[in-house]
């Protein structure tokens, strides 16, 4: 009878996979026995009983006894109870088989010997059932829905093929692929993804009729085969048929040193092009370019303020995310109002079929998340973050606390590390700060053709820089006390809804609404005492305010219309309205700087993706813009080919002309450090910027490496810069005026990447050198090109990892020459029209000087928390950032006092250790 009801249970389970069978056995079947044998004994008497393949190694199990009786247990308590007693897993490939663990490292040794055994036995091991009909539909197109198994959520860019042919997609966005001219209704579906197990589909004559649905497991945290050239399961991937693609799974950051937490931008600055030296900052310096310059895009809504607590942490939370991909340059059609480069961030769908729950904590901050699915057509994901500032925090903090000047004499002093001289280092001071932010991603399903999706984000800095400046012993007879007060406020709001609608088999679109918000105040003033010329104590404040705010409306809709395997025309349309604000107040009562700007910008784009062969890929398209404040209509050509020469080696290229018509600019201040703010272009002093770009490259491929080498050329115009220029400044002046003037300038950058990658074993990772060289030109300053102020020459990146068992090691090392800057070189004072003296300096050459050479350390360990099932369940990881307490300079800072330059080194983290603690639940 026993074997009766299992007969029915695997005839019952015909439609699903070899995996799903095995589990529903483990879940639906009862034991009711008594075993007093040998582990192996009671493995081979359930496989057999059973019906189930177990894989394990005799040696080592036949050590272990078991005693126990079952009494209507399931199945799977069985295997829970017997492995847990004795300190083992067991895990559930995608074929069904049953796989039993020492260590985790294990599986592939163990897949081979499961392999070796059917071999001897002169079986033939199925990954797919065999066909149940003879062909009865020839040349037929397919379509489907890439999902993971567990949580229904959709699975974007994964890799879908028939088996022995060169037919082959990979899903959208929202998991979605389309596949044509399929030779008969009994081939084989390949799908492959990063972090899952291959899996295989056998189409009849009904499963062609409706929608396939490929239901992905989860590979277990090992060594997993890759059998599918080109593409990757680990950290960071590049796509090796486009130019300057990075494909970010952010699953696997944990691997990875980190100053916080996971940080999706952040893992971007260890591939060549992104600058990885600027600690102060989670944006892109991409190829030269500056962060404003990068569009960052989450949800359809872009983002305009990517950092958080000095740019320690990025504003997106890992736990929120699904996927990230970063164009570095010579970008889709679909993607404008950038001169550089775009980051597209995609939120998690969420799991729909059980509710999740996670935490993280670490030494900075707490991060918390839920996954609950509301009913059977919704699902809801929540994530929050906020930072805390403990006794370990202050300690990490503690190098900002040590406050020395370096000060110099009089006027003529000469240029040098500070500018003038003398004794004493540098004045270091601690930013007190605190961050929290929010996701919210809310889905409905209103039939099998149409979704809905809702997601809000929400993030807030507050930064206190405030500290009371040391006076060196030389000035103390004349200079009282010396107050700055630095607090900065900053955050973003931005929302979006999204309508996914499938019009067609072949044709689906996604139209957003969406909304997006930014905000940054700062209140910058200096007070305290000095000596007059009589030797008599007066009191002096000055300083400023500003605010600075972003609102931004929009609509947009984004089509794709798949004509066969060889075709597909992407097109779509949007609007845009964009407000800015921004004032300067001076002393609490002069309002010099009170801009307002309003502008309406739509247009629409159109690219195809031609593959005239297995071989070339070729990518035109042409993006349109309208904008408002000029009333012009801005079009953009754009161009993309790839040609692959044989199994390893690929050919590309790309070009395209783009626009920008929101800058952040820099008002350069040497005395207190620029400031950016944003801006809209207009038709007078800030114009629209453009930028050309001409890249190409070559790639070499194998199993086990990757050589990418690719070099870029830009040419840009339209660049703005902004200095204000404040007269009557001097001690007991509170009379000084500010003049505020746009400067217009061009700009170029090029430079060569160099990227090599391991990709597979128990040691992976990749090393990168970036030749570059960004400059810009301002008639202001000359009519010679100077250093642009995120221009590196050299970076060399070396990331190392090794997974040994259920530990994984990282070592992270990161070299780069310094960023110019521009520099004091003397003082002088002169007699101003009122009679009073007032303090000027003389300064180098436009970012003539250079800041010392940057390079760091960061390793990491981190051991996962395993269910008896080999399911994740959380990880505990130690991260040493800047392992051997090198000190970065950050940036200059001079305060002009007692005619006076005190320059204040502000530096990056020193040594700085972190532990994290994550937490998974269901």
């Amino acid at each position: 009878m026993k074997r009766l009801i299992l007969l029915f249970m695997i005839t019952g389970f015909a439609q699903i996979s070899f995996a799903q069978q095995t589990q529903k056995i483990l879940e639906k079947t009862n034991v009711n026995h008594f075993y007093t044998c040998s582990l192996d004994q009671l493995l081979d008497t359930v496989s057999m009983t059973y019906h189930l393949n177990i894989v394990f190694e005799r040696d080592s199990v036949s050590k272990f006894d078991v005693a126990e009786h079952f009494f209507n247990e399931t199945l799977k308590f069985v295997l829970n109870k017997v492995c847990a007693d004795n300190r083992l897993h067991y895990w559930v490939e995608s074929d069904g088989t049953i796989y039993i663990l020492q260590n985790t490292d294990d599986l592939g040794r163990l897949k081979t010997l499961n392999q070796l055994k059917h071999t001897l036995l002169g079986q033939v091991k199925l990954q797919v059932e065999e066909p149940k009909a003879p062909p009865m539909h020839f040349k037929f197109s397919i379509t489907g829905k890439v999902v993971d198994q567990n949580s229904g959520e959709p699975l974007p860019s994964a890799t879908v093929k028939i088996r022995n042919s060169n037919l082959s997609t990979t899903s959208g966005i929202d998991g979605n692929f389309i596949l044509f001219d399929i030779p008969s209704d009994t081939c084989v579906v390949q799908v492959f993804y990063s972090g899952y197990q291959p899996d295989y589909v056998r189409l009849d004559a009904s499963k062609i009729k409706k929608p396939v649905v490929l239901e992905m497991f989860k590979a277990l945290n090992t060594l997993n085969e890759v059998t599918i050239t080109g593409k990757k399961s680990g950290v960071m991937n590049t796509d090796t048929k486009k130019v300057g693609v990075l494909e970010l799974n952010p699953t696997s950051l944990d691997k990875l040193p980190n100053v916080g937490e996971k940080d999706i931008l952040r893992a971007f600055q260890l591939m060549p092009g992104v600058s990885a030296t600027n600690e102060s900052s989670s944006g892109a310096y991409v190829r030269g370019g500056t962060p404003d310059q990068n569009l960052v895009v989450f949800d359809g809504f872009t983002v305009y303020q990517v950092d958080h607590l000095y740019g320690f942490f990025s504003a997106f939370n890992s736990n929120a995310v699904k996927d990230v991909q970063m164009y570095k340059g010579g970008f889709s059609a679909l993607y404008g109002g950038r001169l550089s480069s775009v980051t597209e961030i995609n939120g998690r769908d969420g799991n729909k079929n059980e509710a999740n729950y996670g935490v993280d904590l670490s030494l900075l901050s707490l991060n918390a998340f839920a996954e609950i699915p509301v009913n059977d057509k919704s699902n809801l994901v929540l994530a929050v973050r906020r930072s805390y500032q403990g006794p370990f925090y202050d300690k990490i903090f503690n190098q900002f606390n040590t406050s020395t000047v370096k000060s110099g004499g009089g006027p003529g002093g000469g240029p040098g590390g500070g500018g003038f001289g003398g004794p004493g280092g540098p004045e270091q001071t601690t930013p007190a700060s605190h961050f929290y932010d929010a996701d919210l991603r809310y889905t409905y399903h209103l039939d099998k053709n149409d979704l809905v999706t809702w997601s809000l984000y929400n993030g807030e800095d507050k930064t206190d820089n405030s500290r009371a400046l040391q006076i060196p012993s030389f000035l103390s007879s004349s200079v009282g006390n010396i107050n700055i007060t630095d607090y900065t406020k900053y955050g973003n709001l931005g929302s979006s809804v999204k309508w996914f609608r499938k019009w067609d088999k072949n044709i689906y679109s996604n139209t957003y609404i969406t909304y997006s918000s930014y905000f940054n105040d700062r209140n910058r003033s200096t007070s305290g005492t000095t000596d007059d010329s009589n030797g008599d104590p007066q009191s002096f404040e000055n300083g400023t305010v500003e605010n600075n705010s972003l609102h931004d409306v929009g609509i947009k809709s984004e089509w794709n219309w798949v004509f066969s395997n060889r075709l597909k025309l992407l097109f779509g349309g949007f609007a845009t309205r964009q407000n800015t604000s921004y004032q300067y107040i001076q002393n609490d009562t002069s309002k010099l700087i009170d801009q307002h700007n309003t502008a309406f910008s739509g247009g629409g784009y159109a690219e195809l993706e031609i593959d005239p062969n297995s071989k070339l890929h070729l990518q035109p398209g042409l993006r349109t813009t309208w904008y408002g404040p000029t009333g012009k209509l801005y079009a953009e050509p754009r161009f993309s080919a790839s040609y692959v020469l044989d199994d390893h080696y690929t050919l590309k290229a790309a070009t395209g002309q783009f626009y920008q018509f929101i800058n952040q600019v820099t008002r350069e201040d040497i005395v207190n450090g620029n400031r950016n703010f944003w801006v809209l272009s207009n038709n007078s002093s800030i114009p629209v910027g453009m930028a050309t770009h001409f890249m190409g490259g070559v790639s070499y491929e194998n199993d086990q490496f990757l050589i990418d080498v690719e070099g870029y050329y830009k040419i840009l115009s339209g660049l703005t810069q902004y200095t204000i220029s404040q007269a009557g400044f001097a001690p007991g002046n509170t009379t000084s005026s500010i003049t505020q003037d746009f400067y217009n300038g061009s700009g170029r950058a090029e430079g060569i990447e160099v990227l090599l990658q391991k990709k597979l074993g128990n040691y992976t990772g990749w090393i990168s050198y970036t030749l570059g060289n960004a400059q810009n030109k301002f008639a202001v300053y000359g009519n010679s090109y100077y250093p642009a102020d995120q221009d590196i020459r050299h970076e060399f990146k070396s990331i190392n990892m090794y997974h040994y068992d259920r530990w994984n090691f990282s070592a992270v090392w990161i070299f780069s020459t310094g960023h110019p800057y521009t520099a004091p070189l003397s003082t002088y004072t002169i007699n101003t029209p009122d009679g009073n003296v007032a303090s000027a300096f003389t300064v180098s050459g436009k970012n003539a000087e250079r800041m010392p050479d940057y390079h760091r350390l960061d390793l990491s360990a981190t051991y996962d928390l395993l269910k008896i099932n080999g399911n994740k369940t959380g990880s505990i990881g130690l991260s040493l950032f800047n392992v051997y307490n090198h000190t970065n300079t950050w940036y200059k800072e001079y305060q002009l006092q007692g005619y006076q330059a005190i320059t204040t080194d502000v530096s990056y983290l020193g040594f700085t250790p972190n532990i994290t603690l994550s937490l998974r639940w269901k």
